[in-house]
């Protein structure tokens, strides 16, 4: 069977049109029908069709005659394709679902051209050995620069300008003889159906019935209902409850054979016994498949659930979410203002941001989420090396010896008219200018470096507006720098408010400190007596504000009569709010904390 199948995915940049051309395919082979149809069709999230990009990788089979529709000659061809995600912080989905397959269109939009994403996604297929369909889309649109286009990516991948091919996703044109073209080029699967059953697993969901549902690509063998079989990483083992394939709904068959991607019914309910990446098996003693390296997390938020009766739903909440994405970790933390709550890592601000509006709309969960920031490496004056991610971690002082914080390395391609523009912009952060590398037809290619802290910030937004949107921008993690850094705490009426604190470079401790002060004033509500919001590093106030005590008119009752009546009112009143300033405490409401983070 392995002959007749096809797996492919396709890998491009952000908005070059990979789910509409999806939407192509699903319409000429007749997976959909044409009733049931829609933009996007393979984004099954509303948060995908809101924002206009995929998150969640998507696979789906189809079934398609080279002879066409009709299918009057020749064999059927099962085609196993894997919708992926184009932003950066998704890189590890388009990972797991290069894995799984033997081929990559590569989508070029021409209008932009080659962009930052799509070297990245490129890089990663090469590496797995996939082969390379390279595809010009959008080529119906009036700012199309097709011939400049394909002069980027033949100089890209040094292929013939004529074995590229030229589509338009929106209109359907040309289409077809991509879809020839990938079962006639891309190799069928490797494996033999004799040898014992070996799959890999690549994304997993959770289902009350069902258990665990892992989505499998087979290497060999063949599994059929109410086998037993073993999970090599976990040792764990099992019945399984049902095989079948993606439609892109789920759709039970008899059997999965060797060659195919399809899932499988484990039963299981615990999350931690199935790994994306893990092998199963029908026995113990086979030899593992290559699994996929779990990247490390970079960027940090803590999650606190508003009402502190929802802890164990939001714990219930990441669990579930873990399944399907295992790069996000989370660990129970606690503060006296927040209750408990997690911390979680992330590989990127969006990825935090898209988890967070998952957990609010799925499992309508209402949190305060902090400020991202990054892990720090401290060594400590007894020379122990301490982990920190988050500000109330980090230690006094007078016991840092040195510290070091992760750096990235940024490519940024632009137009030759905004590159000034840019160079200028990215002269406003720390860091360095690598090189400016020319890749023809008025592009460049920026290397720059730059602490992580830097990145996860505006910068994306900004670089956008300087560009006017024409920028793209890609990033990978490098290694740990020497830094001079402080955490910068903020007194509110004499106490210290932990959930507040933030790790800053010395050189911009006062600038921050000072910007979160003026938000505190104009967020908190006054009070009886007067507060002061002091910004503090150390035992050094670096900036101060007060919000004014709110006073209630007690000579409003006097009607007339002497002076002295009011101003023995008056002074009770101040000797009040004396006491209460010495005494009184601030509760802080959840809104402040989430408008303060958004500074």
């Amino acid at each position: 069977m392995g002959n007749n199948i096809r797996n492919f995915c396709i890998i491009s940049h952000v908005d070059h049109g990979k789910s509409t051309l999806a939407d192509r395919f699903l319409e000429l082979t007749g997976t959909v029908e044409k009733r049931k149809m829609r933009e996007q069709f393979l984004d099954q999230m509303d948060l995908e069709r809101e924002k206009g990009i995929t998150i969640k990788m998507q696979p789906v089979r189809m079934l398609w005659h080279p002879g066409g529709p009709e299918r009057s000659e020749g064999r059927e061809i099962v085609l196993n394709l894997i919708d992926t995600p184009g932003h950066a912080d998704f890189s590890y989905e388009v990972s797991r679902s290069l894995a799984a397959v033997e081929g990559a269109v590569l989508l070029v939009d021409a209008t932009k051209g080659v962009q930052a994403q799509t070297l990245a996604h490129l890089s990663h297929a090469k590496n797995q050995g996939l082969f390379i369909i390279p595809c010009i889309n959008k080529i119906d649109s009036p700012l199309a620069r097709i011939e400049e286009t394909a002069r980027e990516i033949e100089k890209l991948l040094s292929v013939d300008s004529r074995d590229i091919f030229r589509i338009s996703a929106k209109e359907g044109t040309g289409v077809k003889e991509l879809l020839d073209a990938i079962i006639q080029k891309v190799p069928s699967p490797k494996g033999e159906e004799a040898k014992p059953f070996r799959a890999v697993i690549f994304d997993s969901r959770f289902d009350a019935f069902k258990g665990i549902v892992a989505f499998v690509r087979v290497v060999d063998g063949t599994l059929l209902p109410n086998e037993r079989f073993t999970l090599l990483g976990t040792q764990a083992e099992g019945v399984v409850k049902e095989v079948g394939y993606f439609s892109p709904k789920e759709v039970s068959q008899s059997t999965l054979h060797s060659g195919e991607i399809g899932y499988v019914a484990t039963g299981i309910k615990e999350p931690e016994k199935v790994r994306i990446g893990d092998t199963i098996a029908k026995s113990k003693n086979l030899e593992a498949l290559p699994g996929f390296q779990i990247p490390k997390p970079v960027v940090f938020v803590s999650l606190y659930p508003q009402d502190p009766n929802e802890f164990d739903a939001l714990k219930d909440a990441l669990s579930k979410l873990k399944l399907s994405d295992p790069s996000f970790t989370y660990d129970v933390e606690a503060k006296e203002a927040l209750g408990r709550g997690f911390r979680c890592g992330f590989l990127g601000v969006l990825h935090s941001e898209i988890i967070t509006e998952r957990i609010q709309r799925e499992y309508k969960i209402e949190m305060v989420v902090s400020r991202p920031s990054v892990e720090f490496s401290i060594l400590s004056n007894k020379g122990e090396i301490l982990s920190v991610k988050t500000p109330s971690d980090w230690p006094s002082p007078n016991v840092i010896q040195s510290m070091e914080e992760p750096w990235a390395q940024v490519e940024v391609i632009v137009p030759g008219n905004f590159l000034s523009q840019v160079l200028q912009f990215l002269r406003g952060y720390e860091g360095n200018q690598l090189g400016v590398d020319d890749l023809g037809e008025e592009k460049f290619l920026i290397r720059n470096e730059m602490p992580l802290r830097e990145l996860i910030g505006d910068f994306h937004d900004k670089l956008k507006s300087v560009t006017q949107g024409m920028a793209s921008m890609d990033y990978q993690i490098g290694s740990m720098r020497k830094a001079n850094l402080v955490k910068l705490e903020f007194r509110i009426a004499g106490e210290t408010e932990e959930a507040l604190s933030m790790v800053v470079p010395d050189s911009r401790a006062y600038q921050e400190g000072k910007k979160v002060v003026e938000k505190l004033k104009e967020v908190l509500p006054p009070q009886l007596f007067e507060v002061a919001l002091q910004a503090v590093v150390g035992s050094k106030v670096l900036a101060r504000e007060t919000i004014n005590a709110r006073r209630r008119d007690v000579t409003a009752p006097l009607y007339g009569g002497d002076y002295t009546r009011k101003k023995k009112l008056l002074e009770i009143q101040k000797k009040g709010k004396k006491e209460l300033k010495e005494k009184g405490r601030v509760t802080i409401p959840t809104h402040v904390f989430l408008d303060v983070f958004r500074t």
